[in-house]
C-alpha cells in the first residue's frame, strides 16, 4: 500500500469513526459511570472484535454472508435484540438512580470481573451488526494494491485502525468525563444512562428492521 492510498484510507476511516455509533455511546456510558480511564477495556474489546472482522474479510466470509441472506437475518436479529437489551438496562439503572458518581469511580478502579464484563459488552456491542463485515469486506478491498502483499495490506489497515478508534474514542471518553465536572455527578450520570439507553435501543430496532446490503 503506498503512501496516498493509504492517506486515502486513513481520510474515509477516520469521517466514520468520527460518527457517534453503538461503540462511541458505550465509551460515553462507561466513562461516566466508570471513570474515563475505562474507557481503555472498552477500546480494546471492540478492537478485538475489529481484529475478528478484519480477518473474515480478509478471506471473503463477508461477501459470504451477503449472499446468505438466512444467516443475516440471524446475525441482525441477536445483534439488534442485544443492542435493545443494552437500552433497556440503562433505562432501568437510570429510573432507579445507579447511575456510579464519576470521582467514586475513579477512586475505585474497576477490576477483575467487571472488566471482563466490560471488555464482553464492548466486544459484543462491536459485532453487533452484521452490516459491519458486509460493509467492511467491500469497504476494505478498495485500498488493496494488487502490486504488494494482501495480508501485509491488510496488517497496516488494522493497525491504522487500531490508531483512529483509540484516539477518537478516548478523545471522545475524555471529554464526556471532563463535562461531567460541570454537572451534579449522579445527575449527569443518569442523563448518560437515559440517552444511551434511549439511542441503544434505536439502534438496535435499526438493524432488526434494516434489509440485506
Amino acid at each position: 500500500m503506498n503512501i496516498e492510498m493509504w492517506a486515502m484510507f486513513f481520510l474515509a476511516y477516520l469521517v466514520t469513526t468520527l460518527s457517534p455509533g453503538p461503540n462511541v455511546l458505550l465509551v460515553l456510558k462507561n466513562s461516566i459511570r466508570h471513570g474515563w480511564r475505562s474507557a481503555f477495556i472498552t477500546v480494546l474489546g471492540n478492537l478485538t472484535c475489529q481484529l475478528l472482522i478484519v480477518c473474515l474479510v480478509a478471506v471473503g466470509v463477508g461477501h459470504l454472508l451477503a449472499e446468505l441472506p438466512f444467516w443475516f437475518v440471524v446475525m441482525k436479529s441477536v445483534g439488534g435484540g442485544y443492542l435493545i437489551y443494552l437500552g433497556i438496562r440503562n433505562l432501568r439503572a437510570a429510573r432507579k438512580g445507579k447511575g456510579t458518581a464519576l470521582v467514586e469511580a475513579e477512586a475505585v478502579p474497576v477490576e477483575g470481573k467487571r472488566l471482563r464484563s466490560l471488555f464482553l459488552e464492548a466486544f459484543l456491542v462491536s459485532a453487533s451488526n452484521p452490516k459491519t463485515l458486509i460493509f467492511l469486506s467491500a469497504f476494505l478491498p478498495q485500498f488493496l494494491d494488487t502490486a504488494h502483499p494482501v495480508s501485509e495490506q491488510f496488517t497496516v489497515m488494522f493497525a491504522t485502525i487500531c490508531a483512529i478508534v483509540a484516539t477518537v474514542h478516548l478523545g471522545y471518553s475524555y471529554l464526556i468525563a471532563s463535562l461531567g465536572h460541570r454537572f451534579s455527578f449522579k445527575d449527569f450520570g443518569r442523563r448518560i444512562d437515559k440517552l444511551t439507553g434511549g439511542l441503544f435501543i434505536a439502534m438496535g430496532g435499526g438493524i432488526l428492521l434494516s434489509d440485506r446490503v
